[in-house]
């Protein structure tokens, strides 16, 4: 049986998490305004911890949030700093080095978070 050529992969798919996760903290925000008038019945029924969950959901969406716009904001910071670059030419003058991504550095190492960097 002969062999399918191998074709390259797609590019990753842009998404809005931002909007994503908010939608979710919404969802999980309005899960507990609709269960707190029905504590005393859920607690009778053993499930009195329902609405303190829709409200934990909610706060780690927060967090989520946060954590999105700051990776959002540091992909277009590393995009404009690449357009920038590709824009000078050889990256020779006043302004070379000067990016946070310079080979010169450890990841980290300019005081950036890490985990808001992209690859």
């Amino acid at each position: 049986m002969p062999k399918t050529p191998l074709h390259p992969s797609p590019p990753p798919l842009e998404a809005n998490d931002v909007a994503i996760v908010g939608g979710g903290t919404v969802l999980w925000f309005v899960g507990f305004l609709v269960l707190i008038p029905f504590q005393g019945t859920l607690s009778d029924h053993g499930h009195g911890n329902w609405p303190w969950i829709c409200l934990a959901g909610a706060g780690l969406g927060l967090i989520g949030l946060w954590y999105c716009r700051a990776r959002r904001d540091a992909i277009a910071r590393d995009r404009a700093a690449a357009e920038a670059e590709a824009g000078t030419g050889t990256g020779t003058g006043a302004g070379a080095g000067t990016t946070e991504r310079s080979p010169e550095r450890a990841p980290g190492e300019n005081g950036a978070d890490p985990a808001t960097q992209s690859d």
